[in-house]
Formats: C-alpha cells, structure tokens, sequence
C-alpha cells in the first residue's frame, strides 16, 4: 500500500510565525532525537511520521547525531522520505545540528568551519538530501570564535546547503553576539532551540527578550522534561521508565519526593482543564506568543496523537497560571 497524505491535514493545526521571517512552523513540531534510529522498529516510527505529517505537522528536526548509532535518524528519515514522501518535499521544513561529537579526532565536535561543513555534507548524504531547510550550531563552542562558527552558517547557506540557519543551547549573551554577527554577514538567525519546560526554565532569565528584540523564533526541546511532566511518575518511579534505567538524560536521583509532589499537583490542574499532564505542559509553552513551535518526541504513534490534542486548549486563566507558578516555586 503506497502512502497518501490525509486531503484534510492542514485544517486542524495552527502555524506561527517564525519571528519576522517568512517562515511559519506548525505549532507542535516532530524531534527525531529518540526512537528512530537503527535500534528502533521501522514499520513503528514510519507509521510516527505518516500521522505527523497527517496532522498538519510539517517540521520535522534532526541532528547529526540522533540514533542510535549516530546517524542512523538521518539515514532511517531519508529512507521513508523517498519511499513515503516522494513530491512532499516543499511542503516540509527539514532541519539539522552540528555541535556534538560525531567522529574521531579533532575536527569531529564543537563548532569550526571545517566540522560545521563537513558534519552537514555528510547528514545530506544520509538524508539523501540536496538542501535542509534550518540548519543549527547545536552548542556554542568555548574555543572556537563565535564568529568562525556563524561564518560556517552564512557559508552554508550560501551554497545552498541549508536556507536558513539557527542556533542552539545558546545563552542569552552569547545568542544576542550570534544573532548580530548573522546580521552583519546578511544571513538572519531564523530560530533558536533551548531545553524549556515548567521544570526547566533558564530561557525566562532574558533569552526570550532577546529572541524576541531580534525577530528570532524559538522553538523549545525537551517540553516534557524527559518524560517528568507526564503521568508516568505520578506514583514514583516505574521500573520501564528512562529514570529507572538510568540510560539516558533523567537520573533516578532528578525524581525526588518533592518534584513527584509538584508532577501531582500539576496534575490536578491539568485535570481541571480537562487536559493529561504532557497537554498542560506543551499548551502552557504554547501560551507565550514568543513559542514559535514546541518540539516532542514520541515513542508511538499514540504517544503523538496524544501530545497534538495539547492544542485544544493552550489558554489560562490568571488563576490557573498563579497555581501552576505557587506549585513551580
């Protein structure tokens, strides 16, 4: 059975502008960055994408090192691409980073030109891609000079290899130095990516002002905090989860008894609103105009189906955000 996109799939989603550019990105974007490597099921992360990309979802974000292995997202999204996707490509906004290790020796991590290039030459391969449409420095880089690294991206882009370039995990200082070095060179930053959640909330601290006094979207990861702000914790620790193994990014020592009171209490109001947790806590990202898109991850289609009901309702009443902040505190 060859696939057809859903004729309606436009209809129910919202886009945003992506600060002043021409660019609009759905308000819930697809993040490639678990479960679609080669240790994933195939036949489970297509059915992911074809329900995505049903739902209005048009962005899907990639990096150079997703798996597992490294590399092996990029690989595995070209593939269903080409099978699945053949004659979507202009409907699709493809990002990928560079930033992390990626392969042995010293022009395989952080940020010089000769990394940036290469690590993305070598995505376009796995992707099977001529050009992406976003392409981010993943982190900044302590020994590299910022504007080596912005270089790289207005390169890029020039050469058509990406169209639009984007930053991530930058601080506040140093993505305003960024933004006007991209400025300067004439190629605009079109985005930035931080880890942002209720749980995690550094970008509060005058990183949104700045992406905001620039035109800049932004997109946050991570919404759910790995995992926390969802019903998966609500009675402790369960044996499947990321924080019993200890494999990932969430430690068994991050759930503590008090972060499993606050998961409770949020909980409740997100009851109230007739929403699960995972809803409350991307529609109450959503409810800052400055949120461009929300990115998630999704281990099952359900999974997904589940997070894009989040948009039903992205609206507070002042009481609600006063609870949620009492509790956050």
């Amino acid at each position: 059975m060859t696939y057809q996109p859903a004729k309606n799939r436009y209809q129910n989603m919202q886009y945003r502008r992506c600060g002043k550019s021409g660019i609009k990105l759905p308000a819930i974007s697809l993040g490639l960055w678990h479960n679609f490597g080669h240790v994933d099921v195939y036949d489970n992360y297509q059915k992911i994408l074809h329900l995505a990309f049903d739902s209005g979802i048009t962005h899907f974000d990639l990096a150079n090192n997703y798996g597992p292995p490294p590399g092996s997202a990029e690989e595995n999204f070209g593939k269903i691409l080409k099978s699945d996707f053949r004659g979507y490509r202009d409907e699709m906004i493809i990002s990928s980073k560079a930033g992390y290790t990626m392969w042995d020796g010293p022009y395989g991590d952080w940020g010089s030109k000769k990394y940036l290039v290469s690590s993305l030459d070598q995505s376009l391969k796995r992707m099977e891609l001529d050009y992406i449409d976003i392409f981010y420095h993943h982190r900044p880089d302590p020994d590299t000079p910022l504007e080596e690294s912005m270089q790289a991206l207005d390169l890029i882009v020039r050469q058509g290899k990406a169209l639009y370039a984007g930053i991530s995990n930058y601080p506040a200082d140093k993505a305003e130095e960024a933004i006007t070095i991209l400025k300067q060179l004439g190629t605009p930053c079109l985005i930035h990516q931080p880890k942002y959640s209720m749980f995690e909330r550094w970008v509060e601290g005058g990183l949104l002002e700045v992406l905001e006094d620039n035109g800049v979207g932004c997109i946050p990861f991570s919404p759910l905090a790995q995992g926390l702000l969802t019903n998966k914790y609500l009675n402790g620790i369960p044996e499947d989860s990321r924080a019993a193994k200890s494999t990932g990014f969430l430690q068994k020592d991050q759930v503590t008894d008090a972060r499993i009171s606050q998961i409770r209490q949020l909980n409740d109001i997100a009851q109230q609103r007739g929403q699960s947790l995972a809803q409350m806590a991307l529609a109450w990202l959503l409810k800052d105009e400055r949120v461009t898109s929300v990115l998630i991850g999704a281990s099952k289609p359900e999974q997904l189906a589940d997070s894009l009901k989040a948009l039903d309702n992205i609206q507070f009443s002042t009481e609600e955000l006063k609870n949620i902040e009492n509790i956050l505190q």
